[in-house]
């Protein structure tokens, strides 16, 4: 995390325990405990020894601890394989390693900002299409299709 003098970082160590509501412009990085709900004006780094309980509001966030409630982001949420969720969580991107624990729902809104995006009614949605494949490629160069999606046990 870059700090301007318009976004200022503020680091809480694994030894802190903070139990109240948080509102900032700048970023922060969590490495202790938090009990209550954050608003950030930019980026929240959680790393594996931190944890929040409670809603958070801010641009983007990169999560190796643990989360027990909902995360709106205006940018992008990235989940390391350490991450443990328990809410919901709606962003413009996602990105998560293998190994997350995730109690709760995604909603990505990549055109716009999630909380500008009103759920459509049902006779509104459009049909699901026919859903991507990727292709990985081995170490000597060949090409395979994937066997499924970050979301399928194999």
């Amino acid at each position: 995390m870059e700090t301007t003098a318009n976004n200022s970082q503020s680091v809480f160590t694994a030894d802190m325990e903070i139990k109240g509501n948080i509102t900032t412009k700048g970023s922060i990085q969590i490495d202790g405990k938090v009990e209550g709900d954050i608003t950030c004006g930019h980026d929240i780094t959680l790393g594996k020894s931190g944890a929040i309980k409670g809603n958070i509001v801010l641009t983007s966030m990169t999560v190796e601890g643990s989360v027990d409630g909902n995360i709106t982001a205006r940018d992008r949420i990235e989940l390391k394989s350490t991450a443990r969720i328990n809410g919901d969580m709606k962003a413009k991107r996602f990105c998560a390693a293998e190994g997350v624990a995730l109690a709760g729902k995604i909603e990505s809104t990549p055109g716009e900002a999630p909380a500008a995006a009103p759920a459509p009614k049902a006779e509104e949605r459009p049909a699901a299409a026919e859903p991507a494949r990727l292709t990985t490629y081995s170490a000597s160069g060949t090409a395979r299709p994937d066997r499924g999606n970050l979301f399928t046990k194999r």
